[in-house]
């Protein structure tokens, strides 16, 4: 359009390029190229004709291959009265920010052996990643059609690193609860980070069961709640943010500082029983892949039953009254791999595994461990 301006005239020849004597260099060169190329091509109409014509053969290219405009990621609306409702939802797994779910999945199975980072606490086993919750403030309908779909998909452990104060549709949730373990899935649950008594503090989601029927049962089975300890000893071993509890915690956990995979492969700390839950989830995932003929019962009360005692008084989370540290749990101890491993090998399993190549998938003669989705 400049060089229309300057020659005067919006059709021109190559004639009129060569008479036309340029005002400045850049000018002369945009008439030198133009002038080469109609020499080639013809007329500026030509030329601008060709020139459409490979911006459209490079643009119905970009569409018909990578369809940047087409938008898969339509989030649907539900309706908040239907507790059971499915298939609505945003499909961005990443999210506004994915640092909390990627240092989670790090705890439980970062590569190890490859002299990255840091390494997860079980080795060869799945993730499956599930957002359930965008950011805190979780629904009850999400958290119960995250746990059914990760059941119905093959997980076998389901760490759940979230909770709140109040749970308006617990029924939804206990039903979810309920299908898992039905289907032999252990949950791990954090138990929160207010510094308060679970016994006498409601957290959710929960082991208890709100509608128990005749002769329904009172507490799932497969499910564990655990809390945060701080790599201090003495008196401060538990983290002073970790919720507690003799009935309604399971077992301890390290949550404090624990340094584990970022996004944009990065590494870095981060505290919480957030971070305890799969630390207990890791354990539960190496059991489940060595010895799968344990259920997910057993599995829970491997991890509680081989938990390491501390014999030894501490401060409750969030106050200065010492207490014994087996008042903080119903284990009264710290989750520890190896002593479930030795322990797991001494249970009974209560599953058939199928056989293959003359040996067991888990602990058999083969000697290859299940990959296990956690």
């Amino acid at each position: 359009q400049d060089l229309k301006k300057a020659i005067g005239k919006d059709d021109f020849t190559q004639e009129d390029l060569s008479n036309f004597e340029a005002p400045d260099e850049q000018t002369e060169q945009s008439v030198a190229m133009l002038s080469n190329i109609m020499m080639q091509l013809g007329t500026l109409e030509e030329v601008e004709e060709q020139l459409q014509g490979g911006i459209d053969y490079f643009a119905n290219g970009l569409e018909y291959h990578h369809n940047p405009n087409y938008n898969s990621r339509t989030i649907v609306g539900d309706d908040y009265s239907d507790s059971y409702e499915k298939g609505y939802g945003n499909n961005d797994v990443k999210g506004p920010d994915a640092f909390h779910g990627t240092h989670v999945a790090g705890i439980i199975a970062a590569a190890r052996g490859n002299n990255l980072g840091m390494k997860g606490v079980a080795n060869n086993v799945q993730i499956m990643s599930v957002r359930a919750v965008p950011d805190g403030d979780e629904r009850d309908k999400d958290v119960a059609n995250a746990i059914i779909y990760a059941v119905d998909n093959g997980a076998s452990i389901i760490n759940m690193s979230f909770g709140k104060g109040y749970s308006w549709d617990k029924e939804a949730v206990d039903k979810a609860v309920k299908y898992a373990m039905k289907n032999d899935v252990l949950l791990v649950h954090a138990a929160g980070n207010s510094s308060q008594n679970n016994d006498s503090s409601d957290n959710f989601p929960n082991d208890g069961f709100d509608k128990k029927g005749l002769f329904g049962p009172k507490n799932a089975k497969n499910w564990l709640e655990v809390g945060a300890l701080s790599w201090k000893k003495g008196e401060n071993t538990p983290a002073s943010f970790s919720n507690y509890g003799k009935e309604n915690v399971d077992v301890f956990a390290p949550g404090v500082d624990i340094y584990s995979t970022t996004p944009d492969q990065g590494y870095g700390n981060a505290s919480g029983t957030s971070m305890a839950s799969p630390v207990t989830a890791g354990v539960a995932a190496v059991l489940r892949s060595y010895f799968p003929e344990l259920t997910a019962e057993q599995v829970k009360e491997v991890i509680m039953e081989s938990a390491v005692p501390m014999d030894y008084k501490v401060k409750k989370p969030g106050e200065k009254e010492l207490v014994p540290f087996s008042d903080l749990s119903v284990s009264g101890g710290v989750v520890n791999v190896y002593d479930a491993v030795e322990m797991a090998q001494t249970v009974k399993g209560k599953k058939k595994v199928k056989k293959s190549n003359g040996g067991s998938s888990g602990s058999g003669s083969t000697g290859k461990k299940k990959k296990d989705q956690a």
